[in-house]
Parts: structure tokens; sequence; C-alpha cells
């Protein structure tokens, strides 16, 4: 499974190794003074690979939480790295998901104004998406992902074999995201994986190079705008949506389900508003239904979705944006107007989601 690509950053360039066998690799890497970030859940699961690493190497062990994703959870975070005597030429090296990549790098960032940092994901979603892209984001207060900027790490090592102690709902939130750039990209893209997604969950040859061919879809977007200022913009496809339903419903649906469903609300405002047909409507969320599975909406409350989604950190004053879609590969962005119109298709959405799903 070696293979690797690389990231052109504005600041450096940074590799993506698939690699087995991330234990070995990691002993190899670790240097003295650095600190491993790892998800207490990851260290339980792969205790006996990691015990043998971590008994003489300092180590942070964290609870990835949406809470310790904040600044009191960064807060503390940083204290415990000065308290421990970590330096500026030491370097953080995070082993687990989004939450843990988040907190290590948005650390990493503005700790002695900037410290280097290695990222192993542990997640599917973190590997075929979040690893790349430079961004680090936490939360504030209850609003998800307000707070961030741009730090890449020096080097993401992809291992497939933590993907064997996903949950099923967890390895479908990963192909949720990934579904999104599958889409995003172009009908050929959208066919590829409309006939492997269902092998994907049992042939790792298969999930393997759709992993791959989506950080090198997502690869050419980012070295154009990484800081996400116009073209990366179609990446929020089905996102806005997406955190307002996670948002609603207390993170109990995770965010590449939620991300699913988003897209198929964004798919039928589209057809609603004539940008594509009924038929391909329906051939999209053919694929999207298999993501989000027996996913129920029924506490989602119309006012409500309005509300968060005003507050998404892509809304400019009280306008909201969101990105529609004229066809696969034809995503664009545009402003999303609070009619009586749109909350009737809403509306319908909402009533009709449950019963179809």
């Amino acid at each position: 499974m070696s293979k690797s690509l690389t990231v052109q950053s504005s600041k450096y360039p940074y590799t993506v190794r698939f690699e087995d066998h991330f234990d070995v690799v990691l002993k190899k890497q670790i240097t003295l003074g650095d600190v491993v970030v790892v998800d207490v859940n990851v260290l339980k699961l792969y205790e006996q690979q990691l015990s043998f690493v971590l008994k003489d190497t300092r180590h942070i062990v964290i609870e990835p939480s949406e809470k310790q994703k904040s600044y009191q959870g960064v807060e503390q975070f940083i204290d415990h790295l000065i308290k421990s005597g970590f330096r500026k030429n030491n370097r953080l090296i995070a082993i687990g998901g989004g939450i843990t990549q988040d907190i290590t790098a948005f650390s990493a960032s503005i700790l002695f104004r900037g410290v280097d940092w290695i990222f192993y994901p542990t997640t599917l979603l973190a590997q075929c998406d979040s690893c790349i892209g430079s961004k680090t984001s936490i939360n504030f207060g209850e609003y998800k992902n307000q707070i961030g900027g741009f730090y890449p790490p020096k080097e993401i090592i992809v291992d497939l074999q933590f993907l064997d102690t996903l949950s099923p709902l967890n390895f479908r939130s990963g192909m949720g995201e990934m579904l999104h750039y599958y889409l995003i990209s172009g009908r050929e893209d959208f066919e590829r994986m409309l006939g492997e997604y269902d092998r994907a969950f049992q042939d790792k040859n298969v999930l393997s190079d759709l992993i791959y061919h989506s950080l090198e879809f997502k690869r050419c977007y980012v070295e154009q705008d990484e800081f996400d200022q116009g073209l990366r913009n179609v990446f929020n496809y089905g996102h806005s949506f997406g955190h307002a339903i996670e948002t609603l419903t207390n993170y109990l649906i995770p965010h590449g389900i939620a991300v699913s469903i988003g897209m198929d609300i964004a798919n039928y405002l589209s057809m609603q508003q004539g940008y594509i047909k009924r038929e391909l409507y329906e051939r999209m969320r053919s694929l999207l239904m298999k993501n989000w599975g027996d996913t129920q909406l029924t506490n989602i409350v119309l006012n409500d979705f309005i509300s968060v989604l005003k507050k998404d950190k892509k809304a400019v004053g009280s306008e909201i944006f969101v990105i529609l879609t004229k066809g696969l590969g034809k995503m664009f962005k545009t402003h999303l107007p609070v009619t009586q119109e749109i909350l009737d298709w809403l509306s319908d959405y909402f009533e009709s989601f449950d019963s179809s799903s």
C-alpha cells in the first residue's frame, strides 16, 4: 500500500504517505522532545502497538469531544505542554481523528508563533479529507468551527489498519465526506463511486484507491485556493445544511452522514429551482441514501434550521450562502433567500425525508 502525494502549501510542501504498520513508522519518526497527542479511544484500541512507543515518549491523551475542541480545552492543552518543557524546536505528533487534528493543529499554529506537527489520521473522514487543506478550527460556545486558521502538518501518515476498528456509523460518516468530492468532480467520478461504494466496505484495495483519488482531487483545489477565497468554496457543498443538522441533533448525526443529507437538500433545492432535472436528482439521491441509511430527522424544526444557517461561518451579514448544483461537477455558490417559497420547499423536504429514508 506504499504510495504518496505532495501538497504545495504557501507555507511549505507537505507529504501524505500511505503506510502499513504505523507503529514501526512512528517509532522511527519520533525525536527527543517530541510530544505525541493521542485520542484516548485510539490508545485503548491500539494499546499493544502504541505502548512500546509511548513508554519512552512524552504524550498527552485527550478526550475527542466538541467540548475539548474549544478555547477552554485548548488553553488546558497548551498549559500542559508549556509546563512539561515543550520548546519551539519540538514537534507535536497527533494520532486520532478530526478533533485531535484540530486541537493539535490550532495549538501548533499559535504556540511560540508556530511549531511543527505531524498527523496520523485514524478515521476515514480524516484520511480522505481533513488531513490535507491546512484548515484548523475550534468551537466557540455552541457554535461549531467558528475560530481557526490555516496551518498544515509537516507530514501525514495514512494507515488503513486504523479503519478496522471504526464503527459502521463512523465508517459511513467518512464515506459521506468522500462522496461529496466524487459528486463535485463530475460524472465520471460519480459513476465510479456508484459502482465501488459497496465494495469499499469489504475491499481495502478499492478503499485505498478511493481515498487516494479523493485527496488527489482535493489537492488540485487546495493548491489553487489554499485560503478558501474562491474556487475551494465549492467544497462547502452539503456542508452548510449538514452543519445545521449536526447542531440541531446535538451531533448525534455524525458529520459525514449530515453532509450526505446536506448534499441531498442542496440537490433538492437545485431541482426545485430548475437547475437540474428530477431524473438526475433521483440518481444522485440513490447513492446518498445508501450512506445515510436509516437516519431520521424527526426533531428538525424549520425555524431553528434557518436560524442556524444564518449563523453559519459562511454567512455574510444576514445573508445565507450555500452551494447548489447545475449538474455533476457543476456546483456553484449562491445566495439563499429566505422566501416563503424556499421555506415551503424545505418544509416539504423534511416532512417527506423520514418516510422515504
